[in-house]
């Protein structure tokens, strides 16, 4: 039927005003949001473009022969507050191109002066078949066209042609649309980890929803229906938000607007709106690794089986009534025994023909080891199966289900995708409850690339690559699935972690022994890696502690692994070379506690390597500061770090050490592995103020501080026969550049000369930068919290140990030196480390004469401290 343009009725007023005034009445109306305010939006905005259209073709003399259509997300009907407006003017060729132009300068031009964004084209129907059959994301667009004024025969002639051209090209155009959401994923990551979120282009996201759409449309497959539309929908209505919220047209949820934008969607904090959002693309990521598997496999049989296939596909449209055709390209429907229940078909895991769920409670478990020790997906019909008919376990757990469940934890990386497939039922928290607690819970730490439950399942990953290092890998794989379990719950997550996890350890079956044990390792999973980092190992104090904590060697063997896999399952930042260094150098110390040694005396002076102790008699000889520099790469051991010997302009020393003779800065052989920092030794005469002094100097070159360490070394009594000598200090650094290359060595070591003696006023410099950054403010984001300083009572007998956490920021370590001086402590070891964007740091402090500070003068220099760094910077 063709619908004449001086018949269509303008109920709306065209002109801009009319539309802006009911638009805003729509969007500032409380009564209606989500669907239904998208609906009456997009109806709305139909009115107004209709009486545009008509309008216009009345003044360009038009009468027949015209449609307008809406496209994408318009043509969806999902107008957000502030969505582009993607409109297709059709016309059947029979207009003049001058009328036409003026047409369509008739409809856009008010949308424009309403400042409202507009993809437009104008275009007749073979016009449109061919750009689509050019562009993959104009046919996309089409395939949602949706008539809104003029000619609806001219509109339904282009939505069928479109249809039938996308069903005949489907096999060619899947695989290109499968290839660019994987490329979108690479750039924009997965919604469901990312703390600020993409709604629209990070995987699981809008578009990813949108491609599932084409796919059903292409008849070849179809995704997994339960809770698709709602997850759909809670996307759409975060965005909404979004938009009313900031007043631009962003899919970027900021952290800064999240607490605005869970009030409006009447969500508890920026938390549950985070969740709901995970738990959302979470649907629609599982759905569509479900359903682009679904379209390789049919794929895969109308290659293999062309012949055979031709005739049924004019009739079936692809899609396929059994579960055959993907194997090994033919049809047979073959399946192959993975375990008691359980089989392969078509490259899935199915439940065998004989399966009874109702009757067998450890199937579910079975079928999930079974496919991922095979590196197979669960079938989701096998899964939805599962769930919907399988009988719970009996508590405790049966030997074989605990067995199950470690082989299935043991898988490595396959474990990942099967788990999804358990969670995407709600399957996990049926065999293990306390799991909802920690299910899509945000991490509000950069440093963390995961949601907590995500986190723990690759910790087991990681886990079982470690698996040999250990004789109860079944404890270890357990420990690293519930080490953070405690997150969510008031207070300290390890301390509530090792509550939950004596219950869940019973709960699977583990007799009272193991459940000790495991408790202890949740309890602790932190304390190798804090200490390590954080304290002075050459503290008896320090390594008597932690083997008090850990109470035996089979678990400390079991925590050394669990740490490492931990923090390899945390991010980039979280482990290294250095770290996995000094972790085990304290897994040595406290073993030997353990098996009866005693701990080193802090009062006996620690082993000097042979090249410090080069570095320290340079020191004490020339009674200036002498530097040395190794590069570290992830493949290093620290003791297979050489020296930078070829990246220097000019003659290194065969020593190692730096003078001011050697000029050029500093950089890494082409050959060299990649570098995860520069380790800066820096030996210097014993003197009031170095470790702030140093730490100034660095801040002034831009290098940024990974880790630093401050000790003194005794000179050997050769050279110090009257024992009147002063002592030398050697700092070691990990260090790397803020921006660029490295400083030249020579320029480094002269600005510490000069710092030394005073002639350089690193307060000033320092100054003078801090003042230049403030012109020119940075982006708005969220305040950092406020720094933090402690003492942490009983961690040394020899020392107090003051603790410092803030935001890492060029100079901190500077300004904490400076403060510390001021109080009058001696700072008898130094201990930084950098986790992202926080530092961490603790000082081993004395009075004048050596002793530790009593408690309330321990408490005034803490306070001292954290009010240097609250107040605004001195430097």
């Amino acid at each position: 039927m063709t619908e004449s343009l001086e018949t269509t009725t303008d109920t709306t007023d065209s002109g801009p005003g009319g539309y802006a005034a009911a638009r805003l009445r729509l969007l500032q109306e409380g009564s209606r949001s989500g669907p239904t305010r998208r609906s009456a939006l997009a109806e709305l905005t139909d009115q107004w473009l209709a009486a545009l259209l008509t309008g216009g073709a009345q003044t360009a003399g038009i009468g027949r022969g015209v449609a307008l259509v809406a496209v994408g997300g318009y043509g969806r009907g999902e107008l957000s507050p502030r969505s582009d407006l993607d409109v297709l003017l059709l016309h059947d060729g029979s207009a003049d191109r001058s009328a036409l132009a003026a047409l369509a300068d008739h409809v856009w031009y008010p949308v424009w002066d309403m400042g409202l964004a507009l993809d437009h084209s104008v275009r007749t129907p073979d016009e449109a078949r061919a750009t689509a059959a050019e562009e993959l994301k104009v046919q996309l667009g089409l395939l949602d066209a949706r008539h809104i004024a003029g000619d609806q025969a001219l509109t339904a002639e282009l939505r069928s042609t479109v249809l039938a051209d996308w069903r005949a090209q489907a096999p060619r155009r899947l695989p290109e649309l499968h290839a660019l959401c994987q490329e979108r994923a690479e750039r924009h990551g997965e919604l469901q980890f990312l703390l600020e979120p993409d709604l629209k282009e990070a995987r699981g996201g809008l578009r990813d929803a949108t491609a599932l759409r084409a796919i059903a449309a292409s008849w070849l497959a179809d995704a997994p229906r339960e809770g698709l539309d709602d997850a759909r929908r809670r996307l759409l209505d975060a965005r909404d938000a979004l938009h009313l919220a900031t007043g631009r047209a962003t899919d970027r949820l900021a952290l800064q607007e999240q607490d605005q934008v869970a009030g409006a969607l009447g969500l508890l904090d920026a938390d549950a709106l985070l969740r709901q959002i995970y738990e959302s693309a979470r649907i629609i990521s599982y759905a569509s690794d479900v359903t682009w598997r679904e379209v390789e496999r049919v794929l895969r049989a109308r290659s293999a089986a062309r012949p055979r296939l031709r005739g049924l596909l004019g009739g079936l449209g692809g899609r396929s009534g059994g579960r055959g055709g993907a194997g090994g390209g033919a049809d047979t429907g073959e399946r192959s025994p993975l375990a008691e229940g359980v089989v392969e078909q078509d490259g899935e895991v199915v439940l065998a023909r004989t399966a009874r769920p109702d009757r067998d409670p450890v199937l579910t478990l079975r079928a999930a080891a079974a496919a991922a020790q095979a590196g197979l997906p669960l079938s989701p019909h096998a899964v939805r199966r599962l769930s919907a008919t399988a009988r719970p376990l009996p508590v405790p757990w049966p030997p074989e289900a605990r067995e199950q469940l470690i082989t299935l934890l043991g898988a490595g990386e396959s474990t990942v995708g099967v788990w999804e497939a358990l969670e995407a039922e709600r399957l996990i928290t049926r065999l293990l409850p306390d799991w909802e607690r920690v299910r899509c819970r945000p991490q509000r730490n950069a440093v963390h690339r995961w949601t907590v439950d995500r986190h723990l399942v690759e910790t087991a990953v990681r886990a079982s690559a470690l698996s040999r290092r250990v004789g109860r890998p079944d404890l270890l794989l357990v420990a690293a699935l519930l080490h953070d379990i405690g997150k969510g719950w008031p207070g300290d997550h390890s301390v509530a972690g090792e509550t939950i996890a004596r219950d869940v350890a019973a709960r699977i079956g583990f007799d009272r022994a193991d459940v000790a044990v495991l408790a202890t390792l949740v309890r602790h999973h932190l304390l190798l890696v804090e200490t390590a980092t954080r304290r002075d190992l050459d503290d008896p104090a320090t390594v008597r502690s932690v083997a008090e904590a850990v109470g035996g060697a089979t678990t400390l063997e079991l925590l050394h692994a669990l740490t490492e896999a931990d923090a390899l399952a945390t991010g980039p930042a979280a482990w290294s070379a250095w770290r996995g260094s000094l972790v085990a150098d304290l897994v040595k110390r406290v073993s030997a506690v353990l098996a009866g040694e005693p701990a080193d005396d802090w009062s006996t002076p620690q082993q000097t390597t042979a090249e410090q102790e080069r570095l320290a008699i340079e020191a004490w000889r020339t009674g200036g500061p002498v530097l040395a520099l190794h590069a570290r790469s992830e493949a290093m051991a620290p003791s297979e770090a050489g020296l930078l010997t070829g990246g220097l302009k000019g003659d290194l020393p065969t020593d190692g050490l730096l003078t001011a003779a050697t000029e050029g800065p500093l950089e890494d052989e082409a050959t060299a592995p990649e570098p995860i920092g520069v380790e800066l030794l820096i030996a210097v005469p014993d003197q009031p103020g170095v470790l702030p002094t140093a730490a100034g100097v660095l801040a002034l070159h831009r290098l940024t501080v990974r880790a630093a360490d401050l000790r003194a070394i005794e000179l050997p009594s050769e050279l110090d026969a009257a024992g009147e000598a002063a002592g030398v200090l050697l700092l070691s650094w990990r260090v790397a550049a803020e921006y660029g290359s490295l400083p030249q060595a020579a320029r480094l070591r002269n600005d510490l000369l000069r710092a030394l003696d005073g002639s350089l006023d690193i307060v000033a410099r320092l100054a003078e930068r801090e003042a230049a950054y403030r012109k020119y403010p940075r982006r708005r984001g969220v305040h950092a919290p406020p720094p933090r300083v402690t003492v942490a009572p009983g961690s040394s007998q020899l020392a107090t140990v003051i603790e410092v956490r803030a935001q890492d920021a060029p100079g901190l370590l500077h300004r904490i030196g400076r403060a510390l001086e001021n109080t009058g402590v001696a700072v008898r070891s130094a201990h930084a480390s950098t986790l992202g964007a926080n530092a961490v740091d603790a000082f081993y402090v004395t009075d004048s004469s050596g002793a530790p500070l009593k408690p309330m003068h321990a408490a005034e220099v803490a306070q001292k401290v954290e009010q240097t760094l609250t107040s605004p910077s001195d430097t």
